[in-house]
């Protein structure tokens, strides 16, 4: 079924390559694990071609989703969910670029692009751009860039004026737990990004970050992940001991940034 589907996408003229991420790329999937297919197009399609097409395979359709980018999000007959993204290739390797070679770090989720690119699973390149793209982005991870991440994140997390750690606090102080699960989140995001960082490591999103980095991080912080379930423990029932758990968090990471001249 899905190979069929990756057929009739691939006729269409818009249709530059089409690649498979997620777990579906590599060897952790099982039968009932989602698909991410990414489709590079040089043009949109129109949605009624999209729709008559998924219509053929799935037996529950969302056309034009753009929460995050432009998808198609759907069931297929099997009962297994299918995301289907929609990108400009060239606008996609602009935006890594800026990453990869300018070296320019985000607040969390930095490499993630640049992780995907490199992880996908090519099903069609009509060109051989997708390729292509794969092999100029096939780098060493650049210390200015390593740098740059764990700079800004680092700021962010406990350095700055707007720190995370000191938004924490505050909405602990008040009791606020919608802001206390908001920053908390934003806390988590730049404190991965510096962890993978360290280690040299692209960002592969947001799921089993924990377990992802104990298998593959040679450079964890000490209680790595006992500090970080006595923070998930603590957020609700026992927010005024957040200020405790984010200090040990951020004490147990403090002397893993010392070699890494970074002005914080």
């Amino acid at each position: 079924m899905i190979n069929k589907l990756f057929d009739e996408l691939s006729k269409l003229e818009q249709v530059e390559a089409i690649a498979l991420g997620g777990s579906r790329s590599g060897e952790t999937y099982d039968e009932n694990s989602d698909y991410d297919i990414y489709v590079y197009i040089s043009a949109p399609i129109e949605e009624e071609t999209r729709r008559n097409i998924l219509s053929r395979y799935c037996g529950y359709i969302e056309i034009g989703n753009d929460y995050w980018e432009l998808e198609d999000n759907c069931i297929l007959k099997n009962g297994i969910d299918i995301d289907i993204i929609y990108r400009d290739l060239d606008s996609f390797c602009e935006d890594v670029s800026l990453v990869v070679e300018e070296k320019r770090a985000h607040n969390g989720y930095t490499t993630c692009m640049w992780h995907n690119l490199l992880t996908c699973k090519i099903i069609y390149d009509k060109k051989g751009a997708l390729q292509k793209a794969k092999n100029r982005f096939n780098i060493a991870y650049p210390d200015k860039l390593q740098k740059n991440i764990i700079e800004r994140n680092a700021n962010l997390l406990y350095a700055s004026m707007p720190a995370y750690s000191r938004q924490i606090l505050k909405a602990s102080g008040r009791n606020d737990r919608v802001s206390i699960i908001h920053r908390t989140a934003a806390f988590l995001e730049s404190y991965f990004d510096i962890i993978l960082a360290l280690n040299k490591l692209t960002h592969p999103g947001e799921k089993r970050l924990v377990e992802y980095c104990k298998n593959n991080c040679d450079i964890l912080p000490n209680r790595f992940e006992d500090n970080l379930n006595r923070l998930f423990d603590d957020m609700i029932i026992h927010s005024d001991s957040l200020n405790n758990d984010i200090e040990a968090i951020v004490s147990a990471l403090k002397p893993l940034l010392t070699d890494y001249d970074i002005e914080i």
